[in-house]
């Protein structure tokens, strides 16, 4: 039986498979937690915090799909896969796919209306899905048995 991840990688499929590559899974770590760190800056402008929020938890996001094997070519993607990623629900995920929309209309039509609720349920979206990273062993890493 093939796992939902198998199940959308492909030729003309959203996911590729490609072998994780711990460089790049600890680079995914260090810009996430980086860009959170700042994102709780309250002296930052608002939008700013939810920028860096929002590309924290991206880079978590994405962490976690490399680290199961895979490259989307769909940022969205990377969001909706967290149940099959890192077990995460739709308590994560739906806060992280409204934000990716909220992304969207700031980037693409200039209108990134934001306020101090949505920043902190992303942040603390973003924190749950940083947690999960981290308890991930490096690629490279022999995975301890117990």
């Amino acid at each position: 039986m093939s796992s939902p991840l198998e199940n959308l990688a492909g030729q003309g499929k959203p996911l590729e498979k490609e072998a994780p590559d711990a460089k790049e899974f600890d680079g995914l770590k260090r810009s996430g937690h980086a860009r959170l760190k700042d994102a709780l800056n309250s002296s930052l402008a608002i939008e700013s915090r939810f920028d860096l929020a929002y590309n924290a938890a991206h880079a978590f996001c994405l962490a976690a799909l490399r680290w199961n094997g895979y490259r989307s070519t769909n940022r969205y993607l990377v969001f909706q896969l967290l149940p099959h990623t890192l077990g995460l629900g739709p308590a994560v995920w739906r806060v992280l796919s409204k934000c990716h929309d909220v992304r969207n209309l700031g980037e693409y039509e200039g209108d990134l209306n934001v306020d101090d609720r949505i920043v902190l349920d992303l942040v603390t979206a973003c924190q749950i899905v940083a947690d999960k990273v981290d308890a991930l062993a490096s690629p490279t890493a022999p995975i301890a048995k117990g």
